[in-house]
């Protein structure tokens, strides 16, 4: 019998609604329940063939566990290796490298020293930064927020130097970016599942938190535009490697700019965002977790370590063409 986990924290209606949906569908020898961990030994034996992660970012004993558990031949969604090295602004960079509209984005020095750090630690910054640059680049209104994070903490909207300041004033060690702010026509949310099914969700970020899913959620202004919605939202989630995520698209002047897409764990609580958004979510990934428990990928298949527990040799990069490493991940997807 394969076992499908949920690994969750606080959240009350999409967790057991998968567990419930997945059992319905009756699969051959695959159930589905919440995941029970304690104490892990690191030759833990499989107990889980597919596990959805929705509470590791914020524990890492469960980071860990999950780390562990793809060692041992657990599929993990997200897969912890690639949400573990992630942070948006390398998001935003490979983004706008691969095409997609990205506004105009810098990294910030820490306000304060990080803990255990002095003056000493930062002898390689420059000091005073020009800040003047770094607000023509960007431009004025923006966004201050952390280069890494979610649930809208820590965010703010500024415009001019001085609002900025007052706010990265109290940044205390956050490392912030400063992002252009995109004065947005529309605004959609896109629940990407597998990275192959996309549900474009009319969403409106100025409003309370429960209501910001527009009801009866309206289409993108015209077909082009939900065209490119949903090749982008593919794009970013099939080269990131998740296989649940958000992508959040600010429309200006027909446009869509991906303003927010390190969500991999993406709020699907039926509370925020309204019943049909949430049979969508709860359907697609039950038929994605049943898939992934009943043909049993291997999840380690794109880490180089790999290659050592098969008895391999470790590749080696060749002076010519492309490193080994990439020729190894492509070979790694075609078969998938």
């Amino acid at each position: 019998m394969k076992k499908i986990g949920i690994l969750f924290g606080m959240e009350n209606t999409f967790p057991p609604a998968l567990v419930e949906k997945i059992n319905a569908m009756k699969a051959d020898d695959i159930v589905a329940e919440f995941v029970q961990v304690g104490g892990v030994r690191m030759d833990e034996p499989q107990k889980y063939a597919v596990i959805i992660d929705r509470i590791s970012q914020d524990i890492p004993f469960y980071r860990a566990y999950l780390k562990n558990a793809a060692l041992h031949g657990t599929i993990v969604v997200n897969n912890p290796f690639w949400w573990t090295a992630d942070d948006k602004f390398f998001n935003y960079a490979l983004a706008a490298k691969l095409g997609v509209a990205i506004p105009p984005t810098v990294i910030l020095p820490h306000n304060k020293h990080p803990e255990g750090t002095t003056d000493r630690s930062m002898r390689n910054l420059i000091y005073p930064l020009n800040w003047q640059e770094l607000f023509d680049y960007v431009g004025f209104p923006a966004f201050l927020k952390p280069y890494s994070g979610g649930g809208w903490k820590h965010v703010y909207h500024v415009h001019s130097p001085e609002e900025f300041f007052q706010h990265y004033n109290n940044t205390g060690d956050l490392c912030m970016t400063l992002q252009h702010g995109v004065v947005f026509e529309e605004y959609y949310r896109c629940y990407v599942v597998g990275q192959e099914k996309v549900h474009i969700m009319k969403y409106d970020p100025r409003l309370p938190h429960h209501e910001r899913y527009v009801k009866g959620n309206p289409p993108p202004s015209s077909a082009a535009l939900k065209e490119r919605i949903e090749k982008d939202a593919l794009t970013l989630c099939r080269v990131l490697g998740y296989d649940l995520n958000t992508v959040e698209f600010a429309v200006e002047g027909s446009v869509p700019y991906a303003i927010d897409f390190l969500n991999p764990a993406p709020d699907a609580e039926i509370t925020s965002v309204g019943q049909d958004n949430f049979a969508w979510i709860v359907n697609a990934v039950a038929e994605m977790a049943v898939k992934m428990a009943a043909t049993g990928e291997d999840p380690a298949r794109e880490m180089r370590w790999a290659n050592f527990l098969a008895g391999k040799p470790p590749a080696k990069a060749s002076r010519k063409g492309e490193p080994a490493w990439v020729a190894e991940r492509k070979r790694g997807k075609a078969a998938r």
